[in-house]
């Protein structure tokens, strides 16, 4: 087993975690942090790890691809534990979860903080949204999507390299993409430490979020824009024909055909097949057509308004929507062996700091 360490400006501490896990091979990626760090990741090459140096800061989840791609190349066949340099995992959690790595080599183990005790009001906000986001995105509860403390079976190494994201949207791209491939998910409970009020983080509110967030946003500006132009083609339509119902199927089959351009390219769609994906949307836009345009008329005939009709209508079919072509139209199959995510007991007693 390998233990791979992305860092970025660190301190001693990581030094210090390096010395408790000498057991294991430790891998740490220095994310371009500089020559004023020369002397700290010297410290950890000292205590026992191999350090690998990048020219510039390239983002986190850039350095964890190299670390991937050296750990497959110099040492086949073994499994990799990711943990953070600020000493936030525990020696103790991170033999936890390559103690559970090791017993199930087809999925990747996520190390869950409970969020008990002091834990800063950031990073309780984030976590919690970031949760629920998931889960509409995806369908499954994972319990802490934003823990860097994760282990990966060897096998998986090449597919962790071709999952793309530089930064902190790396981590939150990898479970979309192994709930969309359906790869087993399992999670043990660590401690949850905040050493500082977390600041020796480098997350970036604003510019981070925005990446963590933007599959659920491109589904929202996709809806937002087919919503537009089907909108537009029903007043239109309306005006001159008089019929809402042929307006509706019209002004819907223009605003589908965009809505699933734009989905299949850039929100669920990468790597789906075209043949498979378009008969199942179809059935689908018939099935919403035929919802719309009974609850349209229903509602214009309740309110005497036709723009609120139509924006309660789409409310009320967004979600929906959303889980039916996740699922549905763009999702895999679900592979032999059961649920993509297993809820283990804690290993480690969830604990604050």
């Amino acid at each position: 087993m390998l233990v791979l360490i992305p860092a970025y400006q660190p301190d001693g501490r990581l030094a210090d975690l390096v010395h408790e896990l000498d057991r294991h091979h430790v891998l740490v990626v220095d994310d371009g942090s500089g020559p004023s760090y020369d002397m700290v990741f010297e410290e950890a090459r000292m205590a026992g790890a191999e350090v690998i140096h990048l020219d510039r800061n390239r983002g986190k989840g850039f350095a964890l691809r190299t670390g991937f791609a050296h750990a497959a190349a110099a040492y086949p066949g073994h499994d990799v534990v990711c943990a953070d340099s600020d000493g936030q995992h525990r020696p103790a959690d991170i033999e936890a979860v390559a103690a559970r790595v090791g017993v199930t080599p087809a999925a990747m183990v996520l190390g869950v903080r409970r969020f008990t005790g002091r834990v800063p009001a950031r990073s309780r906000f984030g976590n919690a949204a970031t949760r629920v986001l998931f889960r509409l995105v995806t369908g499954l509860s994972v319990t802490d999507t934003q823990t860097g403390l994760r282990g990966y079976p060897a096998r998986m190494l090449g597919w962790l390299g071709r999952v793309p994201g530089d930064r902190f949207e790396y981590e939150l791209r990898l479970l979309l993409r192994a709930a969309r491939d359906r790869l087993a998910i399992e999670e043990v409970g660590i401690a949850t430490v905040y050493l500082d009020g977390n600041r020796s983080s480098h997350f970036r509110p604003l510019q981070d979020s925005v990446r963590i967030y933007r599959p659920l946003l491109g589904f929202a500006a996709s809806s937002l824009l087919a919503f537009g132009v089907d909108a537009a083609l029903l007043a239109v339509l309306v005006s001159a024909t008089d019929q809402l119902v042929l307006s509706a199927v019209l002004a819907r089959v223009v605003s589908a055909t965009l809505n699933y351009s734009v989905n299949r390219r850039a929100v669920f769609g990468e790597g789906v097949a075209h043949r498979r994906a378009a008969p199942r949307y179809a059935a689908l836009a018939v099935a919403s057509l035929s919802a719309n345009v009974v609850v349209l008329e229903w509602l214009n005939t309740a309110l005497g308004s036709l723009a609120v009709a139509k924006v309660l209508t789409e409310v009320t079919l967004f979600a929906a929507g959303f889980a039916i072509q996740r699922a549905f139209v763009f999702g895999r199959g679900r592979p032999s062996g059961g649920e993509p995510v297993a809820h283990l007991e804690p290993v480690m007693e969830a604990t604050g700091t």
